[in-house]
């Protein structure tokens, strides 16, 4: 038998379960509550912890890199998911890529294992009650969406997201398809990616099949109205907008997007490709590779048709076909403090996706902070309020100081930072490593006087 939760958390995804084991750590007792797989959610293939439903790379590790620096500021802060996604690495270039399997299975079993953990299986469908952490993700139950409306007073936003397709490694055509990284960067010495090569009558035919090829209606869950991808589209988060979609942006769109060449010379030809298509390791094993960027809401058997004119997939085992699904989040500016306490119930809390923030980074991001102010909140210390210099702190501005009118979800970028001061005359990168430079400087002036006061 249980003791009493001191703090429940709701959602058993990224941000969940860093949340928890933040809590956890700090001493609470934590009732985690996930309802998969008893519940399924319609994007998720398993009952594991943190499970990755679309690309499996958490982003760049570049030091001068948005996701680099995030990733250094939740190093310094503990973050375990963190720790099991390097126990689960794949070559990825400077990206940091995981066995999508492994990583949820390591971070499943350190979560089952923290003796102050309770992993409860059941569906939540109204906010439970005392200290709690919401982070149910962009999947929310539709009776906690409603009971989540209810408590705010505002109809929950929501936009279609969209994962890619995973094919076997062994299927595809080693004589057409060559592996590289872009400009030579990766570990392996061959290179990290799988890369398709388009000559300039292939990528337009390709194009063509996109643009004429069927796709699966999409719902709208508040209204109940089918809407075609046309109507919706707006409703895309940009970061994740289904390949048919770039591809009626102009017909150079997926050249210049998913598809660029740049920094690739097809050693099968001595030749730059007209476009590319890379596909990236998925397992340890090496077995499965994911197409990246190839997010679609293609019927099925449209994907086995316009997928197989990629040059080197034309006999491809797909392993799981691309699909689309609803991600829920709040109107976080009127609703959030920077805390990510939710306004006028200091013991109520939201992370991960629902906030606003885009991106695995920012879901593990937030439910770290959620979880370490959570236990400040319940131990009678000052909550954390990151620097908006920092790349959390920015994020969690952003969410909670954005007009609502042109709100919507956003992960770690530079562009969110306060900017620098006469930058006019620099190129990219050096602004970019002034940027990084300042958010390490400012980060750890804050972890100090973080420890004098606590002192």
């Amino acid at each position: 038998m249980h003791p009493s939760p001191e703090l429940t958390v709701v959602g058993g995804g990224l941000a969940g379960s860093e949340a928890a084991w933040q809590a956890a750590q700090r001493g609470l007792r934590v009732r985690l509550l996930e309802m998969r797989p008893a519940v399924p959610t319609g994007a998720h293939r398993t009952g594991n912890l943190a499970e990755l439903v679309c690309s499996n790379s958490l982003g760049s590790s570049l030091p001068d890199r948005a996701s680099g620096v995030l990733q250094n500021e939740m190093r310094r802060l503990g973050s375990l998911l963190l720790e099991c996604a390097a126990s689960a690495a794949l070559p990825a270039g400077s990206a940091l890529a995981v066995d999508r399997e492994a990583f949820a299975r390591a971070v499943t079993g350190r979560v089952e294992a923290h003796p102050n953990v309770e992993l409860v299986r059941a569906e939540v469908t109204e906010i439970p009650g005392g200290p709690t952490i919401i982070a149910s993700g962009p999947l929310t139950s539709e009776p906690l969406s409603r009971n989540i409306a209810a408590l705010t007073g505002e109809q929950n936003l929501h936009f279609y997201d969209a994962v890619a397709p995973i094919v076997a490694a062994d299927s595809v055509n080693m004589a057409i398809a060559f592996r590289a990284s872009r400009y030579g960067k990766g570990e392996q010495e061959e290179g990290d990616y799988i890369n398709c090569p388009f000559t300039q009558e292939q990528y337009e035919a390709f194009v063509d099949a996109l643009l004429s090829a069927e796709r699966i209606p999409l719902r709208d869950f508040e209204t109940g109205i089918e809407q075609g991808v046309d109507a919706g589209a707006q409703r895309f988060f940009e970061g994740c907008l289904p390949v048919e979609i770039i591809a009626r942006r102009g017909r150079q769109a997926l050249a210049f997007g998913p598809m660029r060449p740049v920094g690739l010379t097809d050693p099968h030809t001595g030749q730059h490709p007209r476009a590319v298509v890379q596909l990236r390791q998925d397992n340890l094993a090496g077995s499965l590779y994911n197409l990246v960027g190839f997010q679609t809401n293609l019927t099925w058997p449209e994907q086995e048709r316009v997928f197989r004119m990629i040059p080197g997939l034309e006999e491809a085992e797909f392993v799981r076909y691309g699909q689309m699904h609803r991600n829920t989040f709040l109107a976080a500016p009127k609703l959030l403090l920077p805390t990510l306490q939710f306004r006028g119930i200091p013991d109520l809390f939201f992370a991960g996706q629902i906030t606003g923030v885009e991106g695995y980074l920012g879901n593990i991001a937030t439910g770290l902070l959620a979880g370490q102010n959570a236990a400040r909140l319940l131990r009678g210390e000052p909550l954390l309020t990151l620097p908006p210099t920092t790349m959390l702190g920015a994020l969690c501005r952003y969410i909670t100081e954005a007009d609502l009118k042109d709100f919507q979800p956003m992960k770690a970028n530079f562009g969110i930072l306060p900017p620098l001061e006469d930058t006019r005359r620099m190129g990219r990168r050096e602004r970019s490593y002034l940027f990084a430079e300042r958010a390490a400087a400012d980060f750890e002036q804050y972890l100090e006087k973080m420890m004098v006061e606590r002192e």
